[in-house]
């Protein structure tokens, strides 16, 4: 049940006033002007309401005279056509306002009436330009327009942990270059920076039931508009009053159904009905679920449905009481074909998996693995099952955040023409910010990762003594696990001026490390996409990875027989296979610099841009909705 309210202020409207819907944007009609038949020739204007005719004088009786007159108003004339060629430009196109072109030349014929003529000279207009009318030109696409919401937990600038974050931010406004009209459907986190909380509008509120609680929640809908997307912000202080928006599954699993059914009813109740909605991982997977069971006979349910996996390891996982309490969705849901999962949990991504109409992860190469026993997180049967509709589409970097030519984290700025006479210095400046020895010709390795064990650090760990040949620094950023936070610290300790370890995660530190360092490491045990090989290439720097998931779709092994590729990668899951990739790159750097350097240089020219991937998602928008 939906109890809408357009109250002006309410619990979370913090006293903000609803606006009234934007209207549709017109065309400018475009005015016309009247072609003026002979500029040159002076003849009868209207000047301020009377009739000033230039008369010719008599014929003068002395050639001399009639020739020096001639040559006086020869003399004046340009002033005339000054005035006169304005006129002329305006004059062109169309023949329907003549009262603005005459204003335009009545200047002209106040100076040239006065002057006497015993010859008429040449036409002005000979001379004068076809001009072109200035027109305000619509943006021309390739493709149909499409409406699209984009439903997730999180998305930067307003809240961001990983990969996801960026994603949100991203990729819709690239669709929106590409012809889209898009929004994002986001909770109102209380960590979000009170700098756009206080640009946020209030756009109305209601009360919703949710599952078998036997409460009305309330619902509030602050805007955000910003390059194109709106923000919708879902406001309810007591699901999302914490300090972070993610807690524990036990607090999160109530509020992510909260969440998914409230994007929907938000939907509705803004009357903007979208072709397309793309959810983002389990956190709102139930949107397909309720989309084909609650809401399927409410405007909202013409939608077609995507769901994008962008780490299959977090599902959302729990007992089925628990979840039928919390969602009040039909029992037909709760089998093996959709919500359930084992003897008595249900699996949120799960369910949303069985009802979405497409699903996409975040490369191809991981759309395969996810398909085996030894990625497939116990879902291997399940997507094998749903393969018809799953496909890989790689992530792309937002330009215009990533960006060494523009980046205001950089000590130097750079681009591709100048990256082999400026990267030094970011690499020296690197150095001094983390007190490790000021030396451009050590090999600097950067780490800028979740300390977790998904990310390969185990493989580090062991190999760290070995790296450290005193011709080779490290630096790691990064926060996670205690065990990996307190061995890179021991680290740090042992090799003083040669390995940093900086426990936190600084974005402004994550910049200048990829600008300053000579290869990036990415040893990942799986990786769906992966960003920071694809900001590190765009920042020259080599990105040294394990051939897994997005690693393996966007890095290409150097061969040091003909020069192809622009990283250096492993295979299997080893340390001692992560050791030699290391030990490859630094031959490179150390013996074969030229080479090193143009792979530098390919990288920093090879297109990771959103622009190409956003393409792929406008297309498979268009293919479920063909009209």
């Amino acid at each position: 049940m939906l109890m809408f309210s357009h109250r002006t202020r309410g619990p979370g409207s913090y006293g903000c006033h609803a606006p009234s819907p934007p209207s549709p944007g017109k065309g400018r009609g475009r005015g016309a002007f009247a072609s003026l038949h002979s500029l040159g020739a002076l003849a009868q204007y209207n000047l301020k309401g009377r009739v000033v005719v230039a008369q010719k004088k008599a014929q003068s009786t002395k050639r001399q005279t009639a020739e020096a007159k001639t040559a006086a108003a020869a003399e004046k004339k340009p002033a005339a056509a000054d005035k006169a060629e304005p006129a002329a430009k305006k004059a062109e196109p169309t023949a329907k306002k003549t009262a603005p072109a005459a204003k335009k030349a009545e200047p002209a014929a106040k100076k040239a009436a006065p002057t006497p003529v015993a010859e008429e000279p040449k036409p002005v207009a000979e001379k004068s330009v076809q001009p072109k009318e200035e027109v305000a030109m619509e943006p021309h696409y390739d493709s149909p327009r499409r409406s699209v919401a984009f439903i997730g937990s999180e998305c930067h600038p307003f809240v961001k942990t990983g990969g996801l974050g960026d994603v949100m931010y991203a990729l819709p406004r690239e669709l929106v270059k590409q012809n889209c009209d898009v929004r994002v459907i986001l909770p109102r986190y209380a960590c979000i920076p009170q700098k756009y909380q206080d640009k946020m509008v209030y756009r109305g509120e209601f009360y919703m039931d949710l599952g078998k609680t036997g409460r009305n929640y309330y619902v509030g809908i602050m805007e955000y508009i910003c390059d194109g997307v709106v923000y919708d912000f879902i406001d309810n202080q007591e699901f999302f009053s914490s300090g972070n928006p993610y807690i524990s599954l036990v607090d999160d699993i109530p509020k992510y159904c909260f969440f998914s059914k409230a994007a929907l009813a938000a939907l509705n109740f803004l009357n903007w009905i979208p072709d397309v909605i793309h959810c983002h991982d389990w956190q709102a997977a139930l949107v397909p679920v309720y989309l084909h069971t609650m809401f399927q006979d409410s405007p909202v349910g013409r939608a077609k449905t995507v769901l994008t996996i962008h780490n299959l390891r977090f599902q959302g996982i729990y007992n089925i009481p628990t979840i039928r309490y919390w969602t009040g969705l039909p029992d037909s849901v709760f089998n093996m074909g959709a919500l359930k999962q084992g003897y008595e949990d249900a699996n949120m991504l799960k369910g949303g998996l069985a009802y979405a109409d497409r699903i996409t992860t975040v490369s191809g190469t991981y759309a395969q693995e996810i398909q085996t026993a030894e990625y497939g997180e116990k879902l291997e049967n399940h997507l094998r099952y749903h393969n018809y509709k799953l496909r890989g589409i790689v992530n792309g970097i937002d330009y215009g955040m990533w960006n060494p030519a523009t980046d205001p984290a950089l000590a130097v700025n750079y681009d591709i023409t100048n990256v082999l006479q400026h990267k030094h210095e970011n690499k020296l400046a690197l150095q001094q910010e983390l007190g490790l020895v000021q030396d451009e010709g050590k090999f600097v390795i950067g780490l800028i990762s979740r300390l977790t064990n998904q990310k390969g650090l185990d493989l580090v760990n062991a190999i760290v003594p070995q790296v450290m040949d005193g011709n080779t620094q490290v630096v790691v950023l990064g926060t996670g696990d205690k065990q990996y936070e307190d061995t890179f610290r021991y680290y740090e300790n042992a090799y003083k001026g040669m390995f940093s370890a900086c426990i936190q995660y600084d974005e402004a530190r994550a910049h200048r490390i990829y600008a300053g360092a000579d290869a990036l490491l990415v040893p990942s045990r799986f990786e769906p996409c992966g960003l920071t090989q694809l900001n590190a290439m765009h920042y020259g720097t080599l990105p040294i990875v394990r051939e897994t998931g997005g690693l393996k779709d966007t890095v290409q092994p150097y061969n040091v027989f003909n020069g192809d590729g622009n990283g250096f990668t492993f295979d299997r899951y080893d340390a001692g296979l992560l050791l030699d990739a290391i030990n490859r790159a630094k031959t490179e750097y150390f013996l074969n610099r030229y080479h090193w350097d143009e792979v530098v240089q390919r990288d920093m020219a090879k297109d990771v841009s959103w622009e190409n991937s956003a393409k792929q998602y406008k297309d498979l928008y268009l293919e479920l909705t063909p009209w």
